[in-house]
């Protein structure tokens, strides 16, 4: 089950990070309540995730999984470029959690 926590975790790592560009620095309501929210839930579920994780290999997913996630969405959303080298460190990441997942607990 800690492994489905830290997946929430990191979804809501997204949310609040994504939503968090939209404050405009918590002058604009929505996004602030979003990204609040959004904060205690990722970190709710990170903190339940430890219980029987590690918290290196926790914390590294879940920052993993965040940048990626993140980095992906802009992309889409929000127009940021796209170039092979960025393409190949979002791998990077990405196999990062994949070896930190099956050396994991």
């Amino acid at each position: 089950m800690a492994w489905v926590y830290l997946l929430i975790a990191a979804l809501f790592e997204v949310v609040w990070a994504i939503s968090l560009k939209q404050t405009n620095g918590f002058t604009r309501i929505t996004p602030s309540i979003l990204t609040i929210s959004g904060i205690v839930i990722s970190f709710y579920f990170l903190a339940c995730a430890t219980k029987t994780l590690p918290i290196g290999t926790a914390y590294a997913i879940w920052t993993g999984i965040g940048a990626v996630g993140v980095a992906i969405l802009e992309i889409i959303f929000l127009g940021e470029p796209i170039n092979p080298y960025r393409i190949i460190f979002l791998i990077l990441i990405i196999a990062g959690v994949v070896g930190f997942k099956f050396l994991g607990q």
